[in-house]
């Protein structure tokens, strides 16, 4: 055992699995050593007390526009990262994916290497970028400004892979890139998801053969399903293998909807995202994103013309609309939230469980389900 072994008691644990009550999870050296039952905590031991609550792992949001008042587009910088990961740990997020949406071409390599320094002083909560376009489709622009929309070419896809460091996610609309994109792109380590697309089934079906890894926001900018022609969402729930974002706040989608989704696709591959704009763990409602306001108004995100314009989402309410609005039960919306995602990204190895040899990245809830604290690393906020 460490010197610096902490004992975590008096709470009921969510492993991943299941709630069990009566045991201690002890961390060292930022990771989980054990779970014992409490009366075998060792003596030399640092106890801290969860008061009743319920510790879960660490929720993992790949798809974070913005929090704290800041957007990563406006603020690619290390400080940046820091106030979004920030804002965002407030609400159970121990890991996320800083998301860069359409911007000049110059944003992009300095999103990167924001979020490369970020990683490389060890900045709690990043595990990489998530870069949602330029490669999109202007017939499903959303918010994206389209005339900054392009296809992807051959010099992005360096830029792309250059990260090196953590995961790199690229939202692209398939029916808008050369034959074999995916490919390389996968081939290369980088998550591809369809999005911001109108690509018929057959071309969608295409890119998961080519390493489509899985579709962003789903039902939101992507053609929607039709008897004749399926279209994205219809490969996407037709398919076994690919993952899907929802963002469950009750304005991207109808709960109906999502709730048909979780029902066609196979369990464990719908994670909870946020699409989460400046306004999340800020005071301001509004803000400029590329020239143009955006304000907050009961929950939903728009521009001053009503288009949505990402979300006012937060994890743990994702978690808890998940459970009240779809169905679901506590464990299966915590793992939504935590395990999924992190089986999305290729790090289930490592999080989304509290078990031996998993980091300690955590979150303690009441009982209503809201963070009470986190850790990230076994480090507490």
């Amino acid at each position: 055992m460490s010197d610096d072994l902490q004992a975590l008691i008096g709470g009921r644990v969510f492993d991943g699995d299941r709630i069990v009550k009566g045991q201690a999870v002890l961390i060292a050296d930022g990771r989980i050593e054990a779970l014992v039952p409490e009366p075998d905590i060792p003596r030399d031991a640092q106890r801290v007390a969860l008061e009743g609550g319920l510790l879960t792992p660490g929720f993992i949001d790949v798809q974070v526009n913005g929090g704290g008042g800041v957007m990563l587009n406006d603020s690619p910088t290390i400080d940046g990262v820091r106030t979004i990961a920030e804002a965002h740990r407030r609400f159970g997020t121990t890991g996320m994916l800083p998301t860069l949406i359409t911007d000049a071409p110059d944003k992009m390599p300095a999103a990167i290497d924001a979020v490369r320094r970020a990683m490389a002083e060890a900045v709690p909560g990043i595990l990489g970028i998530h870069l949602e376009g330029p490669f999109l489709n202007v017939a499903r622009k959303g918010v994206h400004d389209p005339r900054l929309i392009r296809p992807i070419a051959e010099e992005d896809m360096a830029v792309v892979m250059s990260l090196e460091t953590g995961k790199t996610l690229v939202t692209l609309a398939p029916e808008q890139a050369p034959a074999g994109t995916v490919r390389r792109l996968a081939e290369a380590g980088v998550l591809v998801c369809a999005g911001h697309t109108v690509g018929p089934y057959d071309a969608i079906r295409a890119a998961i053969a080519e390493g489509l890894r899985g579709f962003t926001h789903l039902f939101n900018a992507m053609a929607p399903f039709d008897s004749r022609e399926p279209g994205v969402v219809g490969a996407a729930l037709d398919d076994p293998g690919t993952w899907c974002g929802i963002i469950v706040d009750g304005h991207h989608v109808h709960p109906a909807s999502l709730r048909v989704a979780l029902a066609a696709k196979p369990r464990g591959r719908m994670m909870l995202v946020t699409d989460a704009m400046a306004t999340v763990g800020a005071a301001d409602p509004s803000f400029v994103l590329k020239g143009e306001k955006i304000t907050e108004i009961d929950g939903r995100c728009a521009t001053e013309d009503g288009t949505l314009a990402g979300s006012a989402l937060d994890m743990a309410s994702a978690v808890r609309n998940t459970i009240a609005w779809l169905g679901q039960t506590v464990e299966e919306a915590l793992r939504m939230a935590s395990l999924y995602p992190a089986a999305f990204l290729g790090l289930d190895d490592r999080l989304g469980r509290i078990a031996p040899g998993y980091r300690a990245d955590l979150v303690l809830l009441d009982d209503d389900l809201a963070v009470r604290r986190t850790w990230i690393g076994g480090e507490p906020d």
